[in-house]
C-alpha cells in the first residue's frame, strides 16, 4: 500500500470513534447556550444589555479562536499525524470545559471559551483523519456519516443544557461535560489506529510547500469559497428566526417553541440525509452535488419569505436541511480529490477556517440586511447568493472538465 492510496484498513473503526468524539465535543461547545445568560449573571454581570453583550462574546470567542488556528492544526496534522491532533483536541476541551465550571468572573469565562477554540478542533481534526485515510470512492459517504456526530451534538447539546442545570447545577454541568469529553479522549487514544505509512513524507525534516504540491488551485479555491459562503448563507437567517416566527404566529401560538423547532429542523434533516447524499456524490460526482445543493437551497429559501404560519416555516427549514446536507461532505471530498495527501491536512485546515469565518460573518450579514430592508429581504438576499454560487460552481465544473477532456484524449491517442 502506498502513501498516495489513502486507505487505512481500520478506516471504519476510526470513523465511528470520530463520530462519537465529534458528538461529545460539539455538544460540549453548545451545551451552555440555554443557560449562558444565567451563568453570565451569576458571574456578576448586571443589566440586560451587558448580559447580552457578554453572552455573545463568550459564545463567539471559541469560533473566532478556532478560525485563527485551524490552518496551524492542519499543518501539524500533516507534520506529526492526525491522531495526535485528535488526542490534543480532546484533552484541551476536557480541561477548558471543566475549568468553565470554576470561573470566578465573566472575563475568565470568555477567556476559557477562547481557549476551547484554540485547543479544541476535534471535529475538524476528525474530518482530516477520515478524509485522508478513507477510500476515495467512499469519502463523501464517510464524511456524511461523520457529520452526524457534529450535527447531533449541535442538536442535543442545547437540550441537555436546558435540563442538566436544574438537575445537577450550572457549574456541575460543565464538569459532567468535561468527563464525557474525557471518555472520547480515552477512545481516541486507545481505539483509533492511524496508518503511519499514509502520513506525508518529509523532505529534509520539512513538509513540501503547498505551491509545489498543488498544480491546479481552482477546484480547491472554489471549494474554500463555497464552504465559507455556505455558512454565511445558512447563519444569516439565525438572528431573525425568533422574531420572524413571532411575526407570522397567530395570537396564543408558542412562537418560542416554533422558533426552536425551526432552528433544529435543518440540522435534524441534514443529520438524516447526509450519508445518502454523500453516497450519491460518490457515484455521480461531487461537484454536481455541490451545484445542485446550492440551487435547491436557493429555490427553497424563496417561499420562506411568504409563509403565513409557523408550521410552514418549520417544514421549509427541514427541506432546506435536506438540500444542504450533502454540501459540506461533497465540498470536503472534492478538496480530498483535488489535493495530494501531503497537503490535505493544511488545505482542510483552511477549509475549517473558511467555515468558522462564515459562521461569524453570517449572523452580522443577516442582521444588517434585516435592519435595512426588513426580515423578508434576508431570505431573498440569501436565495440570490445560493443561486449565484450554484451557477458559478456549475460553470467552473464544466470549464475544468472541458479543459481536461482534450488532455485525456491526447493521452489515450499517445497510448494507442
Amino acid at each position: 500500500m502506498t502513501a498516495e492510496s489513502g486507505v487505512n484498513p481500520y478506516w471504519r473503526r476510526n470513523l465511528y470513534v470520530c463520530l462519537f468524539g465529534s458528538f461529545v465535543n460539539m455538544a460540549g461547545m453548545t451545551i451552555l447556550l440555554p443557560f449562558l445568560p444565567n451563568y453570565v449573571r451569576e458571574l456578576g454581570v448586571t443589566g440586560q444589555d451587558a448580559v447580552v453583550f457578554w453572552s455573545a462574546a463568550a459564545f463567539s470567542a471559541s469560533f473566532f479562536a478556532a478560525a485563527l488556528v485551524s490552518p496551524i492544526w492542519g499543518w501539524l496534522a500533516d507534520l506529526y499525524g492526525r491522531k495526535p491532533m485528535l488526542i490534543r483536541a480532546c484533552l484541551g476541551m476536557t480541561i477548558a470545559i471543566s475549568a468553565m465550571g470554576m470561573a470566578d468572573n465573566v472575563y475568565e469565562l470568555v477567556g476559557l471559551r477562547a481557549l476551547a477554540g484554540f485547543l479544541g478542533g476535534y471535529t475538524s481534526g476528525s474530518i482530516i483523519l477520515v478524509a485522508s485515510q478513507t477510500p476515495r470512492d467512499r469519502s463523501a459517504w464517510a464524511l456524511g456519516k461523520l457529520s452526524i456526530g457534529s450535527l447531533s451534538g449541535t442538536l442535543i447539546g442545547p437540550l441537555i443544557g436546558g435540563a442538566a442545570p436544574r438537575l445537577i447545577g450550572l457549574r456541575e454541568t460543565f464538569l459532567l461535560t468535561g468527563a464525557a469529553i474525557f471518555v472520547a479522549f480515552l477512545l481516541t487514544t486507545f481505539v483509533i489506529r492511524e496508518d503511519r505509512s499514509l502520513r506525508p513524507k518529509r523532505v529534509g525534516g520539512r513538509l513540501p510547500s503547498l505551491g509545489s504540491l498543488v498544480s491546479d488551485w481552482r477546484p480547491i479555491g472554489f471549494m474554500l469559497a463555497s464552504a465559507s459562503l455556505l455558512l454565511v448563507a445558512n447563519m444569516s437567517i439565525e438572528p431573525i428566526v425568533t422574531l420572524y416566527v413571532g411575526q407570522i404566529a397567530r395570537p396564543g401560538q408558542d412562537s418560542v417553541f416554533y422558533a426552536g423547532a425551526a432552528m433544529s429542523a435543518g440540522a435534524f434533516a441534514a443529520m438524516l440525509a447526509a450519508p445518502t447524499i454523500g453516497r450519491l456524490a460518490d457515484h455521480h460526482g461531487h461537484w454536481k452535488i455541490v451545484a445542485l445543493s446550492f440551487a435547491a437551497a436557493g429555490a427553497i429559501l424563496v417561499p420562506q419569505a411568504f409563509v403565513t404560519a409557523p408550521w410552514q416555516f418549520v417544514a421549509l427549514r427541514f427541506l432546506m436541511g435536506v438540500a444542504l446536507a450533502g454540501l459540506m461532505p461533497a465540498i470536503t471530498a472534492l478538496i480530498r480529490r483535488s489535493a495530494p495527501d501531503a497537503a490535505i491536512g493544511r488545505i482542510l485546515g483552511f477549509s475549517q477556517s473558511a467555515q468558522y469565518f462564515g459562521q461569524i460573518a453570517g449572523p452580522f450579514a443577516g442582521a444588517a440586511v434585516a435592519a435595512r430592508f426588513g426580515m423578508r429581504a434576508v431570505f431573498f438576499a440569501t436565495a440570490f447568493t445560493m443561486l449565484a454560487a450554484a451557477f458559478a460552481n456549475e460553470a467552473m465544473r464544466r470549464r475544468i472538465a472541458g479543459l481536461r477532456e482534450p488532455t485525456l484524449r491526447s493521452s489515450v491517442a499517445s497510448d494507442g
